[in-house]
């Protein structure tokens, strides 16, 4: 049994943080302990929303408890989203410290929630400096989009060897593996999305057709299932091809139905036995 620790947003209707990355997870068998920066009604790309972001000091606290019960030495994996406000990132990377102080062979992932393409950056100030100055070098694994990978790097990713060269930037302040989402460099075909992982065992991309949805929650999920399947595989391009064919799946049945939510429930068996098998090239 793999038992993670996901710390994100939670909202109550639909499916962004840890309403989209902990019913994945779960679905594979994984045991997720799930803590919550904010708990809204609704993810905010509706522009109206009810609900509150948590303090550091309940994520310490909750943290806190699950030490008082002798877990965090089970604990596999430490998964973090978006944070809300800089001090609650530092309770996740302390969180992330004290799981591995407890097991040395704990993993942190970092989906390093800051911004998008056609958005900016759309979270709180002093949050990308702290992703930048101290999340991504606390994290093993990182799993940014396209604008995140060019506001870390301090680097232009318009061409696939520029992404490339700009996660080899992101690899030497510590993550040993990436993975870039929703990636448009100019090798892109018209019509498709890229997503591109690089790791200790190599660069590789799946290619997928582009579909025509405006949603929240998809990096979520996809963050969580590529975190799951490098740790169960310990291979960047198994965990790329999975996590990929998985969240296309969703997806795809997620446009037909013209839904503005992700329908991981009505979909759910995409996580199991994708419809639709992508493979990793090697690049």
């Amino acid at each position: 049994m793999t038992n993670i620790l996901s710390i994100q947003s939670h909202v109550a209707y639909g499916h962004v943080g840890n309403a989209s990355a902990v019913f994945p997870l779960q679905r594979l068998g994984v045991e997720v302990w799930a803590i919550n920066t904010v708990e809204f009604s609704n993810h905010t790309g509706y522009g109206a929303w009810r609900g509150q972001v948590f303090d550091a000091a309940l994520v310490s606290d909750l943290v806190q408890g699950i030490a008082e019960r002798g877990m965090l030495a089970r604990c596999d994996g430490v998964l973090s989203g978006y944070m809300g406000a800089a001090d609650i990132g530092a309770a996740i990377l302390d969180a992330a410290r004290r799981v591995k102080s407890c097991n040395a062979n704990a993993l942190y992932c970092c989906d390093p929630v800051i911004g998008d393409v056609g958005r900016g950056i759309f979270v709180r100030p002093g949050i990308p400096e702290f992703m930048r100055a101290q999340a991504v070098p606390a994290a093993d694994i990182i799993t940014p989009n396209h604008f995140e990978l060019e506001l870390l790097s301090g680097r232009q990713a318009t061409t696939l060897p520029a992404a490339i060269a700009a996660c080899d930037g992101l690899h030497r302040i510590g993550p040993k593996v990436i993975l870039v989402t929703s990636l448009h460099a100019e090798e892109t075909p018209p019509g498709f999305i890229d997503l591109l992982a690089s790791g200790p065992d190599g660069r590789f991309l799946v290619r997928t057709p582009r579909l025509d949805l405006d949603l929240n929650g998809a990096g979520d999920a996809i963050a969580a299932l590529f975190f799951y399947h490098h740790m169960r595989s310990g291979s960047t391009a198994e965990a790329l091809a999975r996590a990929a064919s998985s969240i296309f799946g969703v997806l795809e049945r997620t446009e037909k139905a013209q839904s503005r939510e992700l329908l991981l429930v009505e979909a759910q068996e995409e996580f199991v036995r994708p419809s639709r098998l992508f493979t990793a090239s090697a690049i």
